[in-house]
């Protein structure tokens, strides 16, 4: 019995929240490597990443939260580098030097210029401000022009996938986006041919799958996949 509880608490725990963009990138790459975790939700809506033991884990009150042992990361570009480090398999990053600067350009592309305008507080401040119109026109506007961008930074190095015929960091930023751009925020994928082929690539991988909004434990019944 004694030996049973001392696993369960080695178990990697992802604090996340189901729609979180920012929390299925660290679900793919836990995916991805075939660890387990244990996942306890966060619920955004109600305020709970603001409580005092959430705070004690991110003061930003930000999802996710990786928790290893005695280790605490609170950022989803941190988490990835960490798991990277320390669980080699299924490496996330390319050996070619050049594909591995295109990889971290394309996730820092969508970390910064585009899934940052639609964090809720920022669009919740929009629209209180501006209406709900404003709001959408908003991320519209971002999610659009990053997307113009992956398209032409992509262009000579994407086949199946961002960087080619595998799976590496950049594919674990873009499909929690695209997925999100089209069902949260209306986007018409027709302009953006190259993301919406790796779409369709992801959508057939299981470790991207298995990580979608829709299959979280706490995804409202309206919105699972199973």
């Amino acid at each position: 019995m004694a030996s049973g509880v001392d696993e369960e608490s080695k178990k990697l725990k992802l604090y996340s929240y189901w729609r979180s963009s920012c929390s299925c990138r660290v679900r793919i790459a836990l995916n991805l490597k075939g660890l387990d975790y244990e996942y306890i939700p966060v619920n955004l809506l109600k305020g709970e990443q603001k409580s005092p033991e959430f705070l004690k884990l991110n003061p930003l009150g930000f999802v996710p939260v990786l928790v290893d042992g005695d280790i605490v990361i609170a950022d989803s570009y941190a988490i990835l580098m960490y798991l990277e480090e320390k669980y080699p398999q299924h490496p996330l990053l390319p050996q070619d030097l050049q594909r591995k600067a295109v990889n971290h350009q394309a996730a820092n592309l969508v970390s910064s210029g585009i899934q940052c305008y639609q964090n809720l507080p920022i669009i919740g401040y929009i629209k209180e401000k501006l209406g709900p119109d404003e709001m959408l026109t908003w991320v519209q506007h971002h999610i659009q022009k990053g997307f113009a961008a992956l398209e032409k930074l992509l262009g000579n190095y994407a086949g199946k996938y961002a960087t080619g015929d595998e799976v590496f960091l950049a594919d674990l930023f873009l499909a929690p986006q695209i997925d999100g751009a089209v069902k949260r925020f209306n986007i018409e994928m027709k302009e953006f041919p190259l993301l919406s082929k790796m779409n369709e690539s992801y959508k057939e991988h299981p470790a991207f799958e298995n990580a979608m909004p829709g299959n979280q434990p706490d995804a409202p019944p309206s919105e699972s996949r199973n």
